[in-house]
């Protein structure tokens, strides 16, 4: 016999505690009722278990019911679920990416791109309006030693050709010279320059800036990832001292011995916990973003001011989840209530990603390493069809791959990353995946995809059949709750089981 579709246990719902029941009346219990109960055009069978009254659906109304939906709503379906009436449209603001300028794009920042874009594109599908900010590491004193760097070591050529890598490697050579006491000079010469505006000093950064951001556009291309905006903490030097200064007017803003600018953040005002908005020279540097938290206030205000947004999500590593519940904690003194609705989704640390050509500099690294490793198993693979373009098939099914992978735990967790298992195209992979994807879609060509109207139900009563049927019903539930806690893996683990 088959598994009834829900089952009603008695003991919820009779009177008095269900530990003085005993097993047998409760049996009694659940048989009276069950002859009790009346079978409809939706209920097809009504039966008593051990204390349970189990409940079957009417098979060809679920079938029909479910292929009606889907053919209906095409690509909304699940999205049009009644689920969704009573959430909001809201406005979203998503920053994630966020790499620095001749560093090393790392894999933090690949798990930051494409669970941004995940978050981006659910809420879209769901009928909000996303901007997506990128906000790149683009001022500091790396950029003093940048600038000296470049006028050292440069080369227009290769800046203008190849700007992440050329960048990176002068950024590699004038840190070995950084040392050095002249050196040291020039750079912070180079950033007072900048800071004061030099017009000569000024164009070369932005030549830096803007040829990055060219070369980023284009890979992002590849990953599917655009974004509305590309901020960076250049933007926010002004701003972040009159942040200083509004800190101070509300007294919130302490000075420590050595001319340090606090702010306390603890209950009882005893400096348990504070946090760091201001170095004693009164300049903000960065050493990391932690530093760099009247920057980010001004960055939030900005955000406030020029979206009015309902919510503004961070996506980055956890290691950053202190900074932002300081940030958060530090705009709701300052008397911003919107403070609330701001969110940092972290995730865990991924290890042991490595091209052949050793560690991964670039995100292009990743992005090369993806298509020729998959390259490579596509032509060893006796089923592998004549394809127009195998350069990028073997990129996009490598890329569904990377994502699958990274999807199916919660984000919050560290892995493991394996090129071997993520690239299997059995299991639950994201190769099987397109793979099943690249079938069904032959199948819709062969036998032509035109709307069905009439289907006749009668024909899809297996086992088989019904199991997809109940899982194909579930898939707003499953989206809700992605919409929810924002973790992909509901999702995933959804599409792997169908």
């Amino acid at each position: 016999r088959h598994v009834a579709d829900f089952q009603l246990s008695v003991a919820s719902v009779t009177e008095g505690s269900s530990s003085n029941c005993l097993a047998q009346d409760l049996q009694l219990q659940a048989q009276k009722l069950a002859e009790r109960l009346k079978c409809d055009a939706v209920v097809s069978e009504i039966s008593a278990g051990p204390g349970t009254v189990n409940f079957t659906i009417n098979r060809e109304l679920l079938a029909k019911t479910v292929l009606q939906q889907v053919l209906k709503d095409g690509s909304a379906y699940g999205v049009k679920s009644e689920l969704f009436s009573t959430v909001p449209r809201q406005k979203a603001v998503i920053e994630f990416s966020s790499p620095n300028i001749a560093k090393k794009f790392h894999i933090g920042h690949l798990r930051s791109t494409i669970v941004g874009n995940f978050i981006a594109n659910l809420k879209v599908a769901l009928g909000h309006e996303v901007t997506r900010i990128n906000y790149l590491g683009d001022w500091g004193m790396q950029f003093g030693l940048l600038g000296v760097g470049f006028q050292c070591f440069g080369n227009k050529e290769k800046l203008k050709s190849s700007p992440l890598q050329h960048l990176f490697e002068v950024y590699v050579q004038i840190n070995k010279a950084a040392e050095d006491e002249n050196t040291k000079r020039l750079a912070k010469d180079f950033f007072r320059k900048l800071e004061e505006h030099d017009e000569q000093t000024l164009s070369l950064w932005k030549q830096f800036r803007d040829f990055s951001i060219e070369e980023y556009i284009r890979i992002y291309k590849r990953l599917g990832v655009h974004f509305d905006e590309y901020s960076g903490e250049s933007f926010y030097q002004e701003k972040s001292q009159e942040v200083l200064k509004m800190l101070e007017d509300k007294g919130l803003l302490q000075k420590t011995i050595k001319g340090t600018g606090i702010v306390d953040l603890s209950e009882k005002k005893d400096l348990s916990s504070f946090s760091t908005v201001m170095r004693s020279d009164g300049t903000s540097l960065y050493i990391t973003r932690q530093v760099s938290l009247s920057v980010d206030l001004a960055a939030a205000i900005d955000r406030m001011n020029k979206y009015s947004w309902d919510t503004m999500i961070y996506v980055t590593d956890k290691s950053q989840s202190n900074h932002f519940q300081h940030l958060f904690q530090i705009l709701k003194l300052m008397g911003y209530d919107w403070a609330e609705r701001c969110q940092h989704v972290s995730f865990g640390l991924v290890q042991g990603m490595k091209t052949r050509r050793g560690e991964v500099i670039f995100l292009e690294d990743v992005l090369n390493e993806v298509r020729s490793r998959m390259l490579q198993n596509m032509a060893s693979t006796k089923t592998t069809k004549e394809i127009e373009d195998p350069m990028e098939t073997a990129e996009k099914v490598g890329l569904a791959a990377l994502i699958i992978q990274d999807f199916r735990g919660l984000l919050s967790s560290d892995y493991q990353f394996s090129w071997d298992r993520a690239l299997q195209s059995r299991g639950d992979t994201g190769v099987f995946l397109q793979y099943t994807h690249a079938r069904l879609y032959s199948l819709e060509q062969m036998h032509g995809n035109e709307h069905l109207t009439d289907i006749n139900v009668a024909c899809l009563q297996e086992p088989d059949a019904i199991s997809v049927l109940q899982h194909l019903l579930r898939y707003d539930e499953v989206l809700y709750r992605s919409s929810q806690d924002l973790q992909p893996k509901h999702i995933v683990s959804y599409l792997l089981t169908l």
